[in-house]
């Protein structure tokens, strides 16, 4: 079975997770914390990585970073490996550490990235493990880290202090930062409205258009190395909106437009002919996002288009 791709890129961010297997702890005592920490840094050191946060869970845990040369992969090899060895070895164990291969999320920006930080460090909040008001508390924390002057030279703020605040990477600007994540996590219901909610899903977070710019220039590698399903399915989704997007401008057309009535209308049919032979788009997703009704009625008005097409041809 081929194994699923990455997209690495030099300068590429991104939100990197992982599970004990079977949901076990992971860091359920100091000692598995800090070893895991050890390996972490290594690991940033010895690929180069910047380290924008991280936190550690009971049994799982969320990094925030950025690659200057595209080696995600080969790094996160080691790093698990590495602790799985680690951690066995201290247990006298044998077998998987981890659930399995970790997830990997791109991040779009430095606003998208303030966003993640903001997610990563309200982690524990989310859990209960600890009350609002001690969110920079949290010992097996960046921002633990950072407030106590205890970062590595790769762990940086740089970037989300100044998106966040306008703030600098000194004393000063942390402080601010931690004051305004103690309020913050104290108003759970503003989380949502704020981005700050489900950014451990999907493969990507930033703006629907820079998404579809990534699809459109991974998808083909993508489906050719062997994505994961659902990995698929979205990048596919991404390229055929993309493509959706062009045959409407060449069409002169608005999705405004989608919804005249009735729905069955030449210029309509023209896209999804267009669709389903330049893209791929299928017949069920054509019929929904082009307001065509049934995916059987679709069905049968293209067979009915090219029919006539090949008459037209052969006569």
């Amino acid at each position: 079975m081929a194994r699923r791709l990455r997209i690495e890129f030099p300068g590429a961010v991104y939100h990197v997770l992982n599970r004990g297997n079977y949901r076990r702890n992971l860091f359920e005592t100091p000692g598995a914390a800090e070893s895991f920490l050890q390996a972490l840094d290594e690991a940033v050191e010895r690929y180069g990585w910047k380290l924008h946060a991280f936190v550690l869970m009971p049994n799982h845990f969320h990094l925030a970073l950025e690659t200057p040369e595209p080696n995600l992969g080969l790094g996160m090899h080691w790093l698990q490996v590495t602790m799985a060895v680690r951690f066995n070895r201290f247990r006298s164990e044998v077998g998987h550490l981890f659930q399995g291969r970790y997830k990997s999320i791109l991040v779009e920006d430095d606003v998208a990235l303030a966003r993640l930080v903001d997610y990563i460090h309200l982690n524990p909040v989310r859990a209960g493990l600890v009350p609002p008001d001690r969110v920079a508390g949290f010992r097996w924390s960046s921002l633990f880290r950072f407030l106590r002057g205890l970062r590595t030279a790769a762990m940086t703020a740089e970037h989300w202090l100044l998106e966040r605040g306008g703030w600098s990477d000194d004393p000063t600007g942390l402080e601010s930062y931690r004051e305004y994540l103690t309020e913050l996590a104290g108003r759970h219901s503003d989380w949502e409205s704020r981005g700050l909610t489900g950014l451990s899903q999907g493969w990507a977070i930033g703006t629907e258009g820079w998404k579809k710019d990534i699809a459109r220039d991974q998808a083909a590698r993508a489906l050719e190395a062997g994505l994961e399903i659902n990995k698929i399915r979205e990048l596919r989704e991404a390229n055929w909106n993309v493509s959706l997007e062009r045959a409407l401008g060449e069409a002169g057309r608005s999705e405004a437009d989608l919804e005249t009535r009735p729905m069955r209308q030449a210029w309509k049919l023209a896209v999804a002919q267009d669709l389903r032979h330049n893209c791929g788009a299928p017949i069920s997703w054509l019929a929904k996002h082009l307001k065509l009704g049934k995916p059987s009625s679709l069905r049968s008005y293209l067979s009915r288009i090219e029919a006539r097409e090949n008459q037209q041809t052969t006569s």
